[in-house]
C-alpha cells in the first residue's frame, strides 16, 4: 500500500521498524530452577487438596457454595470442579435468595448465574432502593458490596437503565473512598475502577488476586495452597510448549527471511494462554497462537511492505490454497507461501482422531482475512478515506478476530464441535462484536502512540474527518461503541444454551483485548509492555 497522499509506486515500501521480541531464544534453552517439592508430589497433594474442595462442597449450602464458587474462580481453580460448579449453580438457580438476604449476597448471585448464561432480571435490585427509586444511603459505607454491585451491574445488557445506575452510583461511591481502604481491597476498588472483573482477563486477575487472597481476613488455605499447586503445575505444561513452539517458530522466521514482520512468538503464545489456560487444552492453545503468527506475517505483510501489486498477487496465491501458486509470488513471498501451505497440512495431518474438527473453515478464515487485507490495500492505493462505519467493519474482521474464533472450536467437546464451528465460521454476532472491541482497542493505542502500521486510516482517524470532530470527541464517542459492543457480548450469553461454552471463549478473546491493549497500549507489538506479566505467568513460580 502506498502512503497516504501520495501515487502507489512499484517500490516496496520502506515500511515500520518493529522492535524485536525481548524474549529470542530464551525459551529455547531456559530451564527452570528446581523446586523444593517435585511434581509428582505436587500432584498427589494437589490430589488430596481437591478431595476437601469436594467435602466443602458437600456441605455447604446454597449461600455458602455460591461463595465458595467466586473464590474459585477469582482463584483460577474453578476448572478442577466443573461438575459441582454446574452442580451449585442449579441450586443457586433455583433457590431463590430471602427477602433478608443482603445486597452483596444478591449482586453476587445475579453476576454468578449471568456470568453462567442463566438470566436474572436487575429488579432483584429494587428492594435495596428507596421510595426515590435510589439506592438507600447506608451501602455507601460498605465499600466491598458496593464493589461487588459494581461488578455485577456490568452484565448489564440494552436497554437496562436500573444497571447504569447501579453502575454510576456504585462507582461514584468508590472513588469517594477508594484513598482511604486497607490492602487488599484497596487494589481491587482500583484495579474494577479501571476495568471491571466481568471485563478483565481471568488469567491476568487471577495473578493479583493469589497473593491478594493470602492477605484476607478468614481467608481458606486449602483453596490458597490449591491454587499456587495447580499455577506452578500449570507453569511446568505451558513452559515445555512455549519451548516447542519457539522451537517450530525459528524454523519458520529463519526460512522466510522476512526481516519486516514483527517476532512475536512469546506473545502470541501467551496471548492464546490467557484464552485457553487449562492443561487439557494445548491443541487450541498452540493453533490459535500458530494462526496469529501466520496473520502477523499477512497483516504486516500488507500493511508495511508489499506493492499493490504484491498485494494482489499473494490474494490470488491464498485463494487457490496450492503449490500451483507459488510463481504467481514475488520471490520474496514463496518460502512464506510454503510455509502457510505446509503449517496448514501439519494442522490437519496432526489433529488427534477423536477431534472432529473441518480445517476447511480455518483455512477459509485465513482466505477471508487476506481478501480483507486487500481491500484495506486498494483503498489506500487508490487514496481513498473510507466511511467510518466502512472501515469499522472491514477491519474489524481483518484484526483477525473470525480466524481465531474458527481455532478457539478446537477446545469444544465432541457432541458439539461440528455445531460450534460451523456457527463461529459464518461470523454471528458475537465474533463481530468482539472483532469490534480488539479493533477499538487496537486504534486507541495507535492514536495513542500516533501512529499507526497501517496506511488505512484507523477509526479515530475516520471519525475525525467524517464528523470533523475533536480528538477527545472521537474517542469518546469510540468508547461508547465499545460499550454497546460489550453489552452485545453480555446479550449472547442468554442465547443457545448448547453453543454457550463457544460464546464464552469468544468472549474471552474480548476480556484478553483488555490485556493486550491495557491502558491504551499495543502490547502485541510493543512487547516491553507484556514483559513483566510474561515473567510472572511463566518463569516466576507462586
Amino acid at each position: 500500500m502506498a502512503p497516504s497522499g501520495t501515487a502507489a509506486t512499484p517500490e516496496k515500501k520502506l515500511g515500520s521498524e518493529f522492535e524485536p521480541s525481548p524474549w529470542g531464544d530464551f525459551f529455547i534453552e531456559y530451564e527452570p530452577k528446581p523446586q523444593q517439592r517435585s511434581e509428582d508430589w505436587m500432584m498427589t497433594r494437589a490430589d488430596k487438596l481437591k478431595e476437601d474442595v469436594h467435602m466443602m462442597f458437600n456441605t455447604s449450602n446454597s449461600t455458602e457454595g455460591m461463595f465458595l464458587l467466586d473464590t474459585l474462580q477469582h482463584l483460577g481453580i474453578d476448572h478442577l470442579f466443573e461438575e459441582q460448579i454446574h452442580n451449585t449453580l442449579s441450586e443457586i438457580l433455583e433457590n431463590k435468595l430471602t427477602s433478608s438476604a443482603s445486597l452483596h449476597e444478591e449482586a453476587l448471585r445475579f453476576r454468578l448465574l449471568r456470568e453462567h448464561g442463566h438470566w436474572v432480571s436487575p429488579d432483584v435490585f429494587n428492594k435495596f432502593k428507596g421510595e426515590d427509586g435510589t439506592f438507600k444511603r447506608d451501602i455507601t459505607s460498605q465499600p466491598s458490596v458496593l464493589l461487588c454491585l459494581y461488578n455485577a451491574a456490568h452484565l448489564l445488557i440494552h436497554g437496562e437503565p436500573a444497571l447504569e445506575e447501579a453502575i454510576f452510583f456504585a462507582r461514584h461511591h468508590l472513588e469517594l473512598v477508594s484513598g482511604s481502604l486497607k490492602s487488599p481491597l484497596a487494589q481491587q476498588v482500583k484495579r474494577a475502577l479501571h476495568r471491571p472483573l466481568p471485563r478483565s482477563c481471568k488469567r491476568v486477575e487471577t495473578l493479583y488476586y493469589i497473593s491478594e487472597y493470602e492477605e484476607e481476613e478468614g481467608h481458606n488455605p486449602v483453596l490458597l495452597e490449591l491454587a499456587k499447586l495447580d499455577f506452578n503445575l500449570l507453569q511446568h505444561v505451558h513452559l515445555k510448549e512455549l519451548k516447542a513452539i519457539t522451537e517450530w517458530w525459528k524454523h519458520i522466521y529463519d526460512n522466510i527471511g522476512l526481516s519486516y514482520i514483527r517476532n512475536r512468538v512469546v506473545e502470541s503464545y501467551t496471548w492464546a494462554y490467557v484464552i485457553y489456560y487449562e492443561r487439557c487444552f494445548e491443541l487450541p492453545r498452540i493453533i490459535i497462537a500458530k494462526m496469529m503468527l501466520l496473520i502477523t506475517i499477512l497483516d504486516d505483510t500488507y500493511d508495511t511492505h508489499g506493492t499493490i501489486e504484491d498485494c494482489r498477487k499473494l490474494h490470488e496465491a491464498v485463494q487457490r490454497w496450492d503449490e500451483s501458486a507459488i510463481s504467481l509470488l514475488p520471490e520474496y513471498l514463496k518460502k512464506f507461501y510454503i510455509e502457510l501451505l505446509r503449517t496448514f497440512k501439519n494442522i490437519e495431518g496432526e489433529m488427534p482422531i477423536d477431534i472432529n474438527y473441518d480445517i476447511y473453515h480455518l483455512k477459509k478464515a485465513i482466505q477471508n482475512n487476506v481478501t480483507g487485507y486487500l481491500q484495506e490495500a486498494e483503498w489506500s492505493h487508490k487514496n481513498h478515506k473510507p466511511r467510518f462505519i466502512d472501515q469499522v467493519n472491514l477491519t474489524s474482521l481483518t484484526v483477525g478476530a473470525p480466524t481465531v474464533c474458527v481455532s478457539m472450536m478446537t477446545g469444544m467437546g465432541d457432541t458439539i464441535m461440528k455445531q460450534a464451528l460451523k456457527w463461529t465460521a459464518d461470523v454471528p454476532d458475537v465474533v463481530v462484536a468482539t472483532g469490534k472491541i480488539v479493533r477499538y482497542m487496537n486504534d486507541l493505542a495507535a492514536f495513542k502512540r500516533g501512529k499507526c502500521n497501517s496506511d488505512v486510516a484507523s477509526s479515530v482517524d475516520c471519525y475525525i474527518n467524517e464528523y470533523s470532530v475533536t480528538r477527545d470527541v472521537a474517542i469518546a464517542r469510540i468508547d461508547a461503541l465499545m460499550e454497546d459492543e460489550w453489552r452485545t457480548l453480555n446479550q449472547a450469553r442468554f442465547g443457545n444454551r448448547v453453543l454457550l461454552p463457544a460464546m464464552q471463549r469468544i468472549i474471552s478473546l474480548a476480556l484478553s483485548a483488555s490485556f493486550i491493549y491495557d491502558n491504551m497500549n499495543d502490547a502485541y507489538t510493543a512487547s516491553e509492555h507484556l514483559e513483566k506479566t510474561i515473567e510472572r505467568l511463566f518463569i516466576e513460580p507462586m
